[in-house]
């Protein structure tokens, strides 16, 4: 995918289906109503001979996806039809909503992330979510834009290793940003551009906020060491890192905190591993689209994303992590998906007024 979170392939080692998460979407077919707020049913205030919207249309990334289980859920205890449309990666539906604002593509958008956020805040994208936040959210709100941007799904980019490799090459794991760079891991390091990839952007993002204005310095050393640049995650993960499956021959890949949960041999323990101090951490919002000809069911389908069984559906069907306070993770996923403690982050204002410099340096350093 090109600059948004990539549409993300099943990972490595993922074989099945938990029966948890079967049961929750069966427990909300027979009960419903829990899916939306109060209120969000298309009985409204309006006019006698005005026309009640009987649909909403959700404008996403190409990587999207829930049970289809939910969503029938959803539409019967709202009365709306869900209908979803897909433009692309996060940086091209960013690119859309700015484009076609008050004239959307649809009434509610899933997917801008917090280095896409403030382009599309700037811009008046969105009009006001006027939901209630779940316990957890706020914490993930932005500075500005909080009563626009709903955080939905939370992850981190992190290098991650092949355990196995390591031990079997009797070579210590590298443990920084400043290991990547050692000559000891000369040629072992494979990384997506960020110019074309959204792991690729958070790890250049990742290396700006750690090294500052010194960070072309450490992008120079990265290549001198004989780093991979290939265009999307996948190519990095599936076939140059050793345990994409595709006999690649580097141990160390940029991917997320979530992926050594998906990497479980048969001895029942992960392969894989995330480096915690090398994070970057990226948040999904959902919001109202300004001039939208639905915005009750627009915001029937925000409170539909964050309930409780949405949430619990986020980490085998996205690969994220619920932003709603106390959702049970997938058993794999509390043992395997280590989280970092203090993960980078930049004020998305800055992103923005950076972004284009930064990657015209970015690209000049890793193509000379």
């Amino acid at each position: 995918m090109a600059s948004g979170r990539p549409a993300r392939p099943a990972r490595p080692g993922r074989s099945r289906r938990r029966g948890a998460l079967g049961a929750a979407a069966a427990l909300v077919l027979l009960s419903g109503c829990s899916l939306v707020g109060e209120g969000s049913a298309p009985e409204s205030s309006q006019g006698a001979g005005e026309r009640v919207p009987t649909r909403v249309v959700m404008v996403t990334h190409d990587s999207w996806a829930l049970p289809k289980r939910l969503l029938r859920a959803f539409e019967t205890a709202s009365g709306y039809q869900l209908v979803v449309r897909t433009s692309g990666d996060a940086g091209a539906l960013t690119n859309k909503l700015v484009l076609t604002q008050g004239a959307p593509l649809g009434d509610v958008a899933f997917g801008v992330d917090n280095t896409f956020a403030s382009r599309a805040l700037d811009a008046d994208v969105f009009d006001p979510a006027e939901i209630e936040l779940p316990a957890g959210a706020e914490r993930l709100a932005l500075p500005d834009g909080a009563d626009r941007l709903v955080p939905v799904d939370s992850g981190n980019v992190c290098v991650n290793i092949d355990t196995g490799w390591f031990a079997g090459h009797d070579l210590r794991p590298p443990r920084t940003l400043d290991d990547l760079a050692d000559p000891a891991y000369r040629g072992l390091f494979v990384a997506p551009a960020a110019s074309t990839s959204s792991p690729g952007m958070a790890f250049l993002l990742a290396t700006i906020a750690a090294y500052g204005d010194a960070w072309p310095d450490y992008w120079t050393s990265l290549m001198a060491n004989d780093t991979a640049i290939t265009a999307g995650w996948s190519d990095a993960y599936f076939v140059d890192f050793t345990q994409g499956g595709e006999n690649g021959d580097r141990p160390i890949v940029v991917s997320y905190d979530s992926s050594p949960a998906f990497t479980i041999g048969k001895d029942g323990r992960s392969t894989t591993r995330a480096l915690l101090d090398t994070c970057f951490q990226q948040v999904e919002y959902a919001g109202v689209l300004a001039g939208a000809a639905n915005p009750e069911g627009a915001r029937a389908v925000l409170s539909f994303l964050l309930s409780p069984e949405v949430q619990a559906a986020l980490p085998e069907s996205m690969y994220v992590f619920p932003v709603r306070e106390g959702t049970a993770l997938p058993t794999e996923w509390a043992r395997f998906a280590k989280r970092p403690s203090a993960p980078a982050t930049l004020d998305p204002a800055d992103i923005a007024a950076h972004r284009d410099e930064w990657l015209t340096t970015w690209t000049d350093v890793t193509s000379r």
